[in-house]
């Protein structure tokens, strides 16, 4: 009796302990998911853009705005510092960046801003309706928040970033504040 306790309880401890696939990477590993799997909006160029125009590169996809005093500039500075950590290979990922604000991000607006950390990142827009379509769709929060400053409002938002393999598989959900070189780690086991 005492062995078969005592085997009962090594396969349940042994059930707690991850699988080296579950913990090979740092961001959360999401593979599987059955959510954000479509994307159509139309790029900082005006060409029409999908997920699927990107099949073949890992893709980094964040949600945000250019009045962002924060969240934003900092995600996208993170993801200019993993591009150099990845050197050669930085080519092979693309950035997303789809606006969540369509009223003030502008075409020309996503233009100057998105491309100003890294020329090969890409900003998307749509209408207000596409725009909360795919928030949805990718299970983002985004709520306009009235204010008094200049900019008359901000829009508080999820912050981390979801991450495609190059088969177009969405595969890791990052957390604002990881670290380039953590990304850039997880980026490269999916290369």
């Amino acid at each position: 009796m005492r062995n078969l306790l005592l085997a009962v309880l090594m396969m349940v401890l042994s059930a707690c302990q991850p699988t080296a696939q579950n913990s090979q990477f740092i961001a959360t590993d999401i593979t599987g998911a059955d959510f954000a799997q479509t994307l159509n909006l139309t790029d900082h160029t005006g060409k029409p853009r999908s997920l699927t125009d990107f099949k073949g590169k890992v893709v980094a996809l964040f949600f945000g705005y250019t009045h962002c005093p924060d969240v934003c500039p900092t995600t996208m500075a993170d993801f200019k510092q993993t591009m150099k950590l990845l050197g050669a290979q930085a080519d092979e990922l693309q950035v997303l960046f789809v606006t969540l604000d369509p009223e003030r991000d502008t075409q020309e607006v996503l233009a100057q801003y998105v491309p100003a950390f890294d020329t090969r990142f890409i900003g998307l827009r749509g209408s207000t309706k596409e725009i909360d379509e795919t928030a949805n769709n990718f299970k983002i929060f985004a709520a306009k928040v009235e204010s008094k400053g200049k900019s008359a409002y901000t829009i508080d938002h999820s912050a981390g970033v979801y991450v495609f393999d190059k088969t177009g598989k969405i595969r890791l959900y990052v957390d604002y504040g990881t670290k380039p070189a953590d990304i850039a780690a997880d980026i490269k086991k999916l290369l």
